[in-house]
C-alpha cells in the first residue's frame, strides 16, 4: 500500500484514506457475492436476479448503473465548458422521462416476460428486427458505453496518480483501464445482475453522499479565493467561452468583493452558465433541442437499453418496479447539483491546471506539439508527414497565441499560400471585430483571428493533399472532477471515501455494461442461432465467458477515445448513440399506436437509423447542426416511414401480446402521486433556471 501514501502531483493518501478506500472496494465484492450465492443455478437467476427484485433496490440500481464517471468526470466536464448548467438537462429531463418508463414501457415488457429488449421485437415484429438490433446493442454497449466509462475513470486516476509505480508497473491510462475492466468483471462474473443490484445498493448511497462531499468542499475554496486570482491568473475566467463569445465576461465581476457570501459570488461571476437556455453556437446544448431532440436518448437510454431496463425486468411485480422507477427519478432531480455545479466550480478555480492537463497530454497536445518543432526544425522523423497542417481551437489560441500565430504561419508555408501572412490575419480580425457586438481588447481580437484563418486553412487543407494533425485544445475539460479531487483540501479519510465513492460509480455502470451485452449475446445470439437447446448451466457459462472477452476488448479500445476531436466523451456518448436511438425510438413508439405495422417494418426502421443519421452528420447543409437537432429529425423522417408503410401494407391481423408468467401486473397508484410530483419538481427547476 506504500504507493497510496506516497505523494503523485499534489494527490497523497494518508492511512486513514487507504483504510477506507480499500475497505469500501473489500465491502462491495464481499456483499455483491455472498448475497448472489445462489446466481448460477439458472439463467434466470443471473440474468434477471430470479426476478425478484425489491423496489429500493432497483433504485439505487438505477441510479448507481447509471452514474459514473461518464457523468463525474464527463458532464462535470461539459460543464466547466460552456454549456453549464444546461448540460444539467440530461438529468433532469430523465426523471420526466423515467416516470413515462415506468407507466407506458415497463407493463408492456412484464406482460411479455421477456429477458432483453430486443427480445421483444419478436414478439411486436419478427426475428430480424430482434437480431439486428441485439447486434446494434452489443456493439454500442462494448465499443462505446463500456469503453469510454473505462476510459473517463482512468483518467481520473491517471490525474491523481500519474508516474507512480505499483509493484514496477507505471499508472497511467491504459494500466488503469485494465484494473478497472478486471475488477468490474470479477462481480458480475461471479454473480450475474443481483451481483450488480446489491453493489449498487453500496455504491449509490457512496455516490451521492461523495458527490455533495465535493460540492461543499469546492464552495468553501472557491469562496475564500480572492478575487484577483480569478481575474488576473494564468487562465482568467473571463475567458471561459460562453464569456467572450457573448461579451459578457468583462462585468462578471461587478458589484462583488472578497468579502461577498459566497452563493452570491458564484451566481455572479457563473451568471453566463447558470441557465437551461443556450444559444446555437453551443457544442452541446442549445435551445431547440428542448423542444424535442433531448428526449429521443433519454427515452432510448431509460425504456429501451438493455442494462437499465434489465434490473426492472427482474422486479418482483409491476407495482415494485414502477415505484423502484420514480423512487431513481425523484434522485436524478438532485445529481446536476453534485456534477454540473462542482464542474462549473472547478473551473473558476483550476483553469490553470485544466490548460496544463491539456498541455502535457500523452495522447492529446504533446505528441502533436512535439511533431511540429520536428518539422519546423527540418529534422521529420519517419513517421513524420512533412506535408501536415496543424489545427487547433480557440481555447487554445487564446491561451498560447504565439504557438498559434507560429503554427498558422507554417500550415500558410505547408499549404503554398502566397498572400503576405500578416495582411490575411488582419483581414480576419477586421472580420471579427465587426461580427461581435461588444468591444474586446487587442490580445482577444488577435487570437480569435489567429484561429479564425486557422479554420479557413484547415478547410483549404481537405483538397491539397496535406495531412491534419489531431486538434490541439486549450483546456481539457475532462479532467475537471479530477482535479477536485487532486487539489480540494479534503481531511485524513475523507478524501479515501470520496475517491472510493467515485471509484465505486465506475464499478457499477461498468459491471452493469458487462451484464447487459452478456445477456444480450446469451440469449439473443447464443440460444437463437448457435445452440437452441442449450442448458441452463451452459447459458450461464457462455454469459460468464462474455463478461471477460467484453471486458477485454473495450479495455483495446480505450486508447483511440483519447483523440480531442470527440470533444469529450459525455457528448461522444450522446453523440454516437444517435446512429441507433431514433430508429428504436420509432419502432418501439409506433408498435404501441399501431397494432397493425407490418413485421418487416421494425427491421428496415432499425437498418435505415444509422443511415439516415449518418447522413445528416455528413451533409454539408446539417453536418454544422447540434447532434441533438439530428436525432429530432431522424426520428421524424422514419416515423413518417412507418407511417406510409403502416398504412399501404399493414397487418392482416392486429398483434396481440398474452401475459407470460404468474407476475402481479397491478399497477401502483402511490407510484403514479409520487411520479406527478416528480414532474412538477422538474418544472419548477426549469422555470428557476431558466
Amino acid at each position: 500500500m506504500n504507493f497510496l501514501l506516497a505523494e503523485a502531483g499534489a494527490f497523497a493518501f494518508g492511512m486513514a484514506d487507504v483504510l477506507v478506500f480499500v475497505g469500501f472496494i473489500v465491502a462491495v465484492i464481499l456483499v455483491s457475492t455472498l448475497m448472489s450465492r445462489s446466481a448460477g443455478k439458472s439463467s434466470e437467476d443471473y440474468f434477471l436476479a430470479g426476478r425478484g427484485l425489491p423496489w429500493w433496490l432497483i433504485g439505487f440500481s438505477l441510479i448507481a448503473a447509471n452514474i459514473s464517471a461518464e457523468q463525474f468526470v464527463g458532464m462535470s466536464g461539459n460543464a466547466a465548458m460552456c454549456t453549464g448548467l444546461a448540460i444539467a438537462s440530461f438529468e433532469w429531463i430523465a426523471a420526466i422521462t423515467l416516470v413515462g418508463v415506468a407507466f407506458i414501457f415497463l407493463p408492456m415488457f412484464l406482460r411479455c416476460g421477456i429477458y432483453t429488449i430486443p427480445e421483444f421485437l419478436e414478439y411486436r415484429y419478427n426475428k430480424f428486427a430482434r437480431s439486428l438490433l441485439s447486434l446494434f446493442m452489443m456493439v454500442i454497449l462494448v465499443g462505446v458505453s463500456i469503453a469510454a466509462v473505462i476510459y473517463l475513470g482512468a483518467l481520473t486516476i491517471d490525474t491523481l496518480f500519474h508516474g507512480t509505480m505499483v509493484c514496477g508497473i507505471e499508472v497511467n491510462v491504459i494500466t488503469a483501464s485494465w484494473v478497472l475492466g478486471f475488477l468490474a468483471a470479477v462481480y458480475v462474473f461471479i454473480g450475474g445482475l443481483k451481483a450488480c443490484a446489491w453493489a449498487d445498493l453500496i455504491q449509490g448511497s457512496a455516490l451521492i453522499l461523495g458527490g455533495v462531499v465535493v460540492m461543499l468542499y469546492a464552495f468553501s475554496v472557491f469562496g475564500k479565493t480572492p478575487l484577483a486570482d480569478m481575474q488576473n491568473g494564468a487562465t482568467p475566467i473571463y475567458l471561459r467561452p460562453a464569456a467572450y463569445q457573448t461579451g459578457e465576461g468583462a462585468d462578471m465581476f461587478s458589484g462583488i468583493t472578497d468579502d461577498t457570501p459566497t452563493l452570491k459570488k458564484f451566481m455572479t461571476i457563473d451568471q453566463d452558465v447558470l441557465h437551461m437556455l443556450r444559444p446555437l453556437s453551443d457544442p452541446n446544448i442549445v435551445w431547440t433541442t428542448l423542444l424535442f431532440g433531448i428526449w429521443i436518448p433519454n427515452f432510448y437510454y431509460w425504456g429501451l437499453n438493455q442494462y437499465i431496463m434489465q434490473r426492472t425486468l427482474g422486479s418482483k411485480s409491476l407495482a415494485e418496479g414502477q415505484k423502484g422507477i420514480v423512487f431513481a427519478a425523484a434522485m436524478k432531480l438532485i445529481i446536476p447539483f453534485i456534477v454540473v455545479i462542482p464542474g462549473i466550480l472547478a473551473f473558476d478555480l483550476y483553469s490553470d491546471q485544466m490548460a496544463m492537463e491539456a498541455e502535457n497530454d500523452e495522447m492529446a497536445n504533446k505528441p502533436v506539439l512535439a511533431q511540429f518543432d520536428r518539422l519546423v526544425a527540418g529534422n521529420p522523423e519517419a513517421t513524420d508527414n512533412a506535408k501536415t497542417v496543424f489545427k487547433f481551437n480557440r481555447e487554445f489560441a487564446v491561451l498560447q497565441p504565439e504557438k498559434a500565430a507560429a503554427i498558422a504561419k507554417f500550415n500558410q508555408a505547408t499549404l503554398g499560400h502566397t498572400a503576405d501572412f500578416d495582411a490575411a490575419l488582419a483581414s480576419h480580425e477586421e472580420t471579427i471585430r465587426k461580427e461581435n457586438k461588444f468591444d474586446m481588447d487587442d490580445a482577444l481580437a488577435q487570437s480569435l483571428a489567429i484561429q479564425s484563418l486557422n479554420t479557413e486553412q484547415i478547410s483549404a487543407a481537405a483538397g491539397s493533399g496535406c495531412a491534419v494533425s489531431k486538434e490541439l485544445i486549450g483546456y481539457k475539460y475532462d479532467a475537471a472532477f479530477p482535479l477536485l479531487l487532486k487539489n480540494l483540501p479534503f481531511p485524513n479519510g475523507v478524501k479515501g471515501f470520496v475517491l472510493a465513492a467515485l471509484f465505486g460509480a465506475v464499478m457499477s455502470s461498468l459491471a452493469s455494461m458487462l451484464n447487459a451485452a452478456s445477456t444480450i449475446f446469451t440469449m439473443d445470439i447464443f440460444n437463437e442461432y448457435i445452440k437452441k437447446d442449450a442448458s441452463q448451466g451452459l447459458q450461464v457459462f457462455v454469459g460468464r465467458a462474455c463478461v471477460v472477452v467484453f471486458a477485454v476488448i473495450a479495455c483495446l479500445i480505450v486508447p483511440i477515445l483519447a483523440d480531442p476531436k470527440f470533444g469529450g466523451l459525455f457528448k461522444y456518448i450522446q453523440e454516437f448513440q444517435g446512429y441507433l436511438s431514433p430508429g428504436v425510438l420509432v419502432v418501439f413508439l409506433y408498435g404501441l399506436v399501431s397494432k397493425k405495422v407490418p413485421g418487416f417494418a421494425g427491421g428496415l426502421t432499425i437498418l435505415l437509423s444509422p443511415i439516415v443519421y449518418g447522413a445528416l452528420k455528413y451533409l454539408p447543409s446539417t453536418a454544422s447542426m447540434n447532434y441533438l437537432n439530428q436525432m429530432a429529425i431522424t426520428f421524424f423522417v422514419l416515423w413518417g416511414l412507418m407511417f406510409v408503410l403502416n398504412m399501404v401494407c399493414p397487418r392482416k391481423e392486429e398483434i396481440r401480446l398474452e401475459p407470460k408468467g404468474e407476475m402481479d401486473l397491478t399497477s401502483s397508484k402511490g407510484a403514479a402521486w409520487a411520479g406527478i410530483v416528480v414532474v412538477v419538481l422538474t418544472v419548477g427547476l426549469y422555470a428557476y433556471f431558466w
